[in-house]
């Protein structure tokens, strides 16, 4: 039997029941793996039934998958959407959400810094078909109003943005985007649902790299767009079926559950010891600058405070010595990992300059605040007392 609240369910306990019933799957508590490519028809007209959209169902596990299926509904509950579509990488969710939604002569404004794939897939995949790639500082969400046009079709942008930590107002970027019948799409990659929640704020369509905080445990790559069912069908049909083929495996999509069942507790732990370690951070002798909206020197502060239920396991800091000062601080450490992506259960340390945003050139790194002495740090589960006596050895404020 169905549990029945006179109340709505909370995040953990929604996380970890949503969508599944072990009466209807032969009492097994854990969801079934649907390790199968097609699916077959109870009769010919079913089968047409089917194709014509007239019944639901499953027909190919490019389009859809009984698995995948759960984990989408599950991630659209968390995040207040209408329906989920989970796909094969974070950059499939991107590519396949544009490629439905964008034609040529379209423009998409962004905000000034994005994930360097995200960046790339812009300048150097949509553009060539004819899409204009406006960058705005959108912190101020008048500079949006200023350059919104008549050809605007979406704007996008990330909240926290990666890799420095800058903040969007949603509501306020929404609110205009909205008057100009815009859409508005935003990666809730670094916050997940457990801490900013965008569509409950104004926007359209919220985007994911499943890779990191959903799944947690650095052991699959997926990716995942909510927002209302229409439209998430559209990308769907479009985007994934027969555009991108971005489709999630069954068995990531089972790796990813297993990680929603945890999130409350590990986003709890990220933003507990990211708080230590911004705060340790910001009073070191070498550090210009700690980026982490959690703390009060963060210019984005309360807005971080408005619009987030906590500040997150992501911190950037800056070396007053640069480029060469933050490899050789990375080289010096023993115990965080030197390796890109983030939400890992291990702490890991990354160059932005020479990594992950390689693909801006030095002038569009500094144009778009990325500082070539800019260092990434994703805050895992360990002890925090041992990453800050790591972090002090490596910055030589401590001797080992």
């Amino acid at each position: 039997m169905a549990f029945d609240s006179t109340r709505p369910l909370g995040f953990a306990t929604r996380a970890i029941h949503h969508g599944y019933n072990p009466a209807d799957n032969a009492n097994a508590l854990t969801p079934p793996l649907h390790l199968s490519s097609t699916f077959a028809f109870p009769t010919a007209e079913e089968g047409g039934a089917l194709f014509a959209g007239e019944t639901e169902g499953h027909v190919y596990s490019r389009i859809s998958n009984p698995t995948v299926a759960l984990l989408e509904s599950r991630i659209a509950d968390l995040e207040g959407a209408e329906a989920g579509l989970c796909t094969g990488s974070g950059m499939g969710a991107i590519s396949a959400t544009m490629w439905t939604l964008l034609k040529p002569g379209d423009e998409i404004i962004t905000d000034q810094t994005l994930y360097g794939c995200t960046f790339a897939f812009m300048r150097d995949g949509l553009s060539r078909f004819g899409i204009t790639i406006t960058h705005v500082d959108v912190r101020d969400p008048e500079n949006l109003r200023g350059a919104i046009s008549d050809k605007t079709r979406i704007v996008y942008f990330e909240s926290p943005a990666n890799p420095n930590m800058r903040l969007v107002d949603i509501r306020a970027v929404s609110s205009i985007a909205h008057e100009h019948d815009t859409l508005v799409v935003v990666d809730n990659t670094y916050a997940s649902p457990m801490l900013t929640r965008p569509l409950t704020l104004g926007a359209d369509f919220v985007l994911h790299s499943a890779t990191k905080y959903l799944g947690g445990h650095g052991d699959l790559v997926a990716g995942a767009v909510c927002g209302r069912a229409d439209a998430i069908h559209e990308i769907r049909m479009v985007g994934v079926k027969d555009m991108t083929g971005s489709v999630m495996a069954p068995f990531n999509a089972m790796l990813v559950m297993r990680g929603l069942k945890t999130l409350q507790l590990r986003m709890a732990r990220h933003c507990e010891s990211g708080m230590k370690v911004a705060e340790w951070l910001e009073a070191q002798p070498g550090v210009s600058v700690v980026h982490y909206p959690g703390l009060v020197s963060h210019p984005q502060h309360e807005l971080a405070k408005r619009q987030m239920d906590g500040f997150g396991g992501m911190v950037a800091f800056e070396l007053e010595g640069g480029y060469e000062a933050g490899l050789a601080m990375m080289n010096r450490l023993r115990l965080i990992r030197r390796a890109v992506s983030l939400g890992d259960a291990e702490t890991l340390i990354q160059h932005p300059a020479s990594m992950t945003h390689s693909t801006y050139s030095p002038d569009e790194r500094r144009a778009h605040g990325i500082s070539e002495g800019l260092v990434r740090l994703s805050v895992g589960l360990e002890d925090v007392t041992d990453l800050i006596e790591d972090l002090a050895g490596a910055l030589g404020t401590n001797d080992r």
